[in-house]
């Protein structure tokens, strides 16, 4: 049963291609490459912070652990 609904959340190919047709029409063919890139950039952004938090938290539990 749950199963029968999985299909329902997966776009279909003509699904797909009708997305791809609107994005080409609102934004044209000039601008995708430049939209792609700053989202690259940001992802790329966020992965780096999250890094970082992920390092000062260590840090900051090493610190913890040599002062007591």
């Amino acid at each position: 049963m749950m199963f029968a609904n999985i299909g329902l959340a997966m776009p279909g190919a003509l699904s797909i291609t009708l997305i791809v047709v609107v994005v080409l029409l609102l934004f044209g063919g000039k601008k995708i490459p430049e939209l792609m890139r700053g989202l690259g950039g940001g992802i790329k952004e966020f992965k780096d912070a999250s890094k970082d938090d992920d390092n000062s938290s260590k840090n900051s539990e090493d610190k913890k652990g040599l002062d007591s």
